[in-house]
């Protein structure tokens, strides 16, 4: 699997590292999957297919 890049405020990126850390994530990766897929399963059928769908076009699946 290929690595995206994300940009990220730097402070943004401070405050999620530092709660990772508190929650006792291994690593701010894991602690941003869980986040996202936590997040996605929320998405009715309609929206989960037009974001796959999206993010197919951009490249990511």
């Amino acid at each position: 699997m290929f690595s995206p890049k994300l940009r990220i405020d730097p402070t943004l990126l401070e405050r999620a590292q530092k709660r990772a850390e508190e929650l006792g994530y291994s690593s701010l990766d894991e602690y941003v999957t869980h986040l996202l897929e936590r997040d996605l399963e929320k998405l009715s059928p309609v929206e989960d297919a037009a974001l796959q769908e999206r993010l197919r076009g951009l490249g990511y699946l």
